[in-house]
């Protein structure tokens, strides 16, 4: 009996995430007295699992799944999980993991919950904290079923290094074909991604264009941040719908969320809840976002952007 994760990769490195799930799934492992087997595709340094928790890694190398896709993905991830014999599996919350969730549950006939930000409470019934109501709740949710599927809120339980070592073995299962070509793939490889970031900077219309973007790049650059927008922003065209976030686009559940002439619609606020720490500059000061935010500027973007890019790249200087 182990705890087996799933942990995803890109062009061979391990994600943020991954890493993430690897430590959450340590703490279930310690308390279920019992050891991390990860699943890794596609990926270099596997052992490296072993410094956040994994005891073993189970390395799949297959080209065809290079690109994800989700029943090729949940047919590796149930194979190793029955290899392994292991009674909770652990994944992201990532969309692909989201995509992938449901199939393996019914493969492994296991319970999933999502959206989950603690360690078990209990494993005897086993009881996991997870969000609710777009995070505005929690709910505490009991997983009866033999097999357990574990969904970890991103950035919520954060990357522990244990310091331990594992053995990596080559792992073959088999692959049903999905019937699903994938004939390219674009991808921005120079920002930092939305799912990954520690911090993201997002523009509204606030902004009057997409010709003064400029200063919401140059403040992610000092900050080493992700860029993102509103929904009206993408839907004009100003910034692709790659960086759309709240419900309706990407989750995001950053350390700190800065959002620049965004008034604070119900559907962002709900996608962009789960952040630590949430900053508003409006010229609003009636703005539904101010309610929401942990810090809030009420001034011209145009104004005080500009200053605190200043402000921060001396500070870096002087702290180099």
């Amino acid at each position: 009996m182990s705890v087996l994760v799933y942990t995803e990769s890109e062009n061979g490195k391990f994600k943020k995430a991954a890493l993430e799930v690897v430590s959450y799934a340590k703490a279930i492992a310690d308390q279920m007295g019992t050891s991390v087997t990860a699943v890794a595709i596609n990926a270099d340094n596997a052992e490296s699992l072993g410094h956040y928790g994994a005891s073993k890694v189970l390395s799949i190398t297959d080209d065809t799944l290079n690109s994800f896709n989700a029943k090729k993905h949940a047919a590796a991830v149930e194979h190793a999980a029955k290899n392994e014999s292991a009674n909770v599996v652990v994944l992201s919350s990532s969309a692909d993991s989201k995509y992938l969730a449901p199939l393996l549950a019914v493969g492994l006939e296991a319970g999933y919950v999502s959206n989950v930000v603690e360690a078990p409470s209990s494993t005897s019934p086993f009881t996991v904290k997870r969000t609710a109501f777009t995070n505005k709740a929690f709910a505490n949710t009991e997983i009866h079923t033999d097999v357990k599927i574990v969904g970890l809120s991103n950035n919520s339980f954060g990357v522990v290094e244990s310091g331990g070592t594992a053995t990596v073995e080559a792992f073959s299962p088999e692959l049903p074909n999905s019937g699903v070509a994938i004939e390219s793939v674009d991808k921005a490889t120079d920002k930092v991604s939305i799912a990954d970031a520690e911090i993201v900077v997002s523009g509204g219309r606030g902004l009057k264009g997409p010709e003064n973007w400029g200063m919401v790049e140059e403040l992610a650059d000092v900050l080493g941040a992700a860029t993102a927008c509103s929904k009206p922003v993408s839907d004009l065209g100003w910034r692709p719908h790659s960086e759309h976030v709240g419900q309706t686009g990407k989750p995001v559940a950053s350390n700190l969320y800065i959002a620049i002439g965004i008034s604070g619609a119900i559907q962002h606020l709900a996608g962009i809840n789960a952040s630590k720490v949430k900053v508003v500059v409006n010229t609003d000061p009636e703005a539904p976002f101010f309610k929401a935010a942990d810090y809030g500027v009420v001034g011209d973007a145009f104004e005080v952007v500009p200053t605190l890019i200043e402000k921060l790249k001396a500070f870096k200087a002087q702290n180099a």
